[in-house]
């Protein structure tokens, strides 16, 4: 089994396609964490605020099976490949670790670069694997996140999956 982080984000109809993306992610994984969901401005391009959070799980798929299926997962949700890298979009989901695989694995630079490169991706990762070290540059989450000098602006909201309350505002 491996251990694998996605982030998740969204800024069409947020609360409907976080809960689906998190009601696929937990019929596939097992031992499903996750994060608090945050609010944050969208990056890259005028838009509508996302939401964004980070799931843990455990998989047996190879890293090439897990991907397609997230992007199928994404397809089913609306997603529109035809528009620019930074716009809107209903749903989101990146692979972040899978395991302790570094470098270019089956078209996906792992670790993910923008683990370190935006808030709503670090802030969440070190939520749930805080002592989890970057297999590049040997820092636990936490502390990359406590380092973390890039002026992005995100907040804790309330959000409900699952008949529960996974995350709540400050």
């Amino acid at each position: 089994m491996a251990r694998v982080y996605v982030s998740i984000g969204s800024n069409i109809d947020r609360e409907r396609h976080v809960c689906a993306a998190l009601d696929a992610l937990n019929e596939a994984g097992q031992n499903l964490q996750v994060s608090s969901v945050y609010e944050s401005e969208a990056v890259g391009f005028d838009g509508a605020p996302f939401y964004n959070l980070v799931a843990g799980f455990d998989t047996d798929w190879p890293l090439a099976t897990l991907n397609c299926w997230l992007k199928q997962v994404e397809d089913r949700n609306g997603r529109d490949r035809s528009h620019p890298k930074f716009s809107a979009r209903t749903l989101d989901i990146d692979v972040l670790l899978y395991d302790d695989l570094v470098g270019e694995c089956d078209g996906i630079q792992l670790p993910r670069p923008e683990i370190t490169e935006n808030a709503f991706v670090l802030r969440p990762l070190a939520e749930i694997a805080p002592s989890l070290k970057h297999p590049l540059l040997d820092q636990d989450f936490r502390s990359l996140w406590q380092s973390y000098q890039r002026h992005q602006k995100l907040w804790p909201v309330d959000f409900d999956w699952a008949g529960r309350r996974i995350s709540h505002s400050e």
